[in-house]
């Protein structure tokens, strides 16, 4: 495959670092192998987040990826979903609209204290943002964000395409859901769905993109980039 004009040579990222700890404590950094249920995943990642907010487990960042479905976030709209009957359709907390999980894609449930970093929900989807583009730049893909539209876009030959989308829930400022990642999923899975509400801009993955990136390599991007954005990492237990 030739690659697309995204893909560049690898280079360090440039972001600053955005939202450490103050205490300097490190983050979980937890995977599961296999395919997790949607709702065993939500079912945990809720039971984590009221730990973290007891005081009775620190920060995690759970990475995984889930069987082929779709999502529903707060802001959804029953005319985005266009084939209702092709996945199972779950509800979710966190904002936005509608979105597909599915394998190929890397899921990362991010569940930090905010009161521990900064109470500022802009600067945390910022971050976000700067952990993906500061991943994607280290697998040697250009990526970055376009104003009024929350995700990480690939530019090239005059197209737009979303490769990473964020949704999120806070709750006393300890973080729910997260960000997905497309690595190598099968893309005529999101033309089920209008991907989180828009019509006009399609979605691509690093395969599609002809980027040279197993599963593994992104995972090892993104705690690299995450590190430099968020803090130090410890290994973690998946809660599930």
């Amino acid at each position: 495959m030739t690659p697309h004009p995204a893909v560049m040579d690898a280079s360090p990222n440039p972001l600053p670092p955005g939202l450490h700890r103050r205490d300097g404590a490190p983050a979980g950094w937890a995977t599961s192998e296999g395919l997790v249920p949607y709702p065993e995943a939500m079912a945990a990642m809720a039971s984590r987040v009221e730990a973290i907010l007891e005081g009775r487990a620190g920060e995690l960042v759970w990475l995984l990826e889930h069987p082929p479905l779709y999502t529903a976030g707060v802001s959804a709209r029953g005319a985005d979903l266009l084939t209702p009957e092709r996945f199972p359709v779950f509800p979710a907390a966190r904002g936005g609209k509608h979105t597909y999980h599915g394998p190929g894609q890397r899921v990362a449930y991010v569940m930090l204290d905010l009161g521990q970093r900064e109470r500022d929900v802009r600067a945390f989807v910022a971050a976000l943002e700067d952990w993906l583009i500061g991943a994607l730049a280290d697998l040697g893909v250009r990526a970055g964000v376009r104003a009024g539209r929350v995700g990480v876009w690939v530019e090239a030959a005059g197209e737009e395409r979303k490769i990473a989308a964020i949704g999120l829930k806070l709750r006393r400022w300890v973080s729910f859901h997260g960000v997905s990642l497309n690595v190598s999923p099968d893309l005529d899975h999101f033309t089920g769905i209008n991907p989180c509400g828009l019509t006009e801009f399609g979605v691509t993955s690093l395969a599609a993109l002809g980027a040279a990136a197993d599963m593994g390599a992104v995972d090892r991007a993104l705690k690299d980039s995450f590190a430099r954005v968020f803090g130090s990492l410890e290994p973690a237990a998946p809660p599930l």
